[in-house]
């Protein structure tokens, strides 16, 4: 398998998709599977199927394809989920409360162990196990916890403050739901989940 900065963040955001079909074929299905199989089952370009896949794993072969025990072991790996790496949550809200009841994180290899807030009315309680502290406490939380993912879900105007404390706190890797561009020091990447640019593009497609 290739080194992950090889790899774009397009085909980072395909390959939990092929994880996710391996994961949920049969336990009677075939042993091999090839990469012509999961694009028609997931309705995608087989080249392009075949070229990510490469990237990942290098048991394919020709005419019998990829061990499929051995290919969802290399996704796992290459996508990190093998591994359970916790996340520290900013911002509360309806969005933020969404992110904290999702269950399924921990099959792409994230667990969001705790969240933080500026409004009092939220400090405190919890939501879906996961308690919610003051933003003071991020700091020392990351610090002890050795937590290097961010998760922000904060209003536009107050992310940019959010994701600055954050890299303070030990952060390296953001997800970003604010609908504005971060400035981030260099090693610290962001990934940034725009409603407003999907939605419209997804739209565009039904004129």
């Amino acid at each position: 398998m290739n080194e992950k900065n090889t790899i774009s963040v397009a085909t980072m955001k395909r390959l939990p998709l092929y994880l996710s079909y391996l994961q949920s074929l049969s336990p009677d299905a075939p042993v091999n599977i090839s990469a012509t199989s999961i694009a028609a089952a997931l309705k995608l370009n087989e080249v392009q199927v075949r070229k990510d896949l490469a990237l990942v794993s290098s048991g394919g072969r020709p005419k019998i394809g990829y061990k499929t025990v051995e290919l969802i072991a290399d996704l796992e790996s290459c996508i990190g989920s093998e591994v359970l790496h916790e996340a520290v949550l900013v911002g509360t809200g309806n969005l933020g409360k969404a992110l904290l009841n999702y269950n399924d994180f921990g099959r792409y290899g994230v667990h969001i162990a705790i969240a933080f807030d500026q409004n009092p009315e939220n400090i405190g309680n919890c939501v879906n196990g996961k308690e919610i502290l003051p933003c003071e406490q991020m700091p020392q939380v990351c610090a002890q916890r050795g937590i290097r993912l961010g998760i922000i879900s904060v209003p536009q105007g107050a992310a940019q403050a959010v994701c600055d404390e954050m890299v303070k706190s030990g952060i390296t890797a953001i997800w970003n739901f604010a609908h504005v561009k971060l400035i981030v020091p260099p090693g610290v990447v962001v990934l940034d989940e725009h409603i407003g640019t999907s939605l419209p593009w997804l739209v565009g497609h039904l004129s």
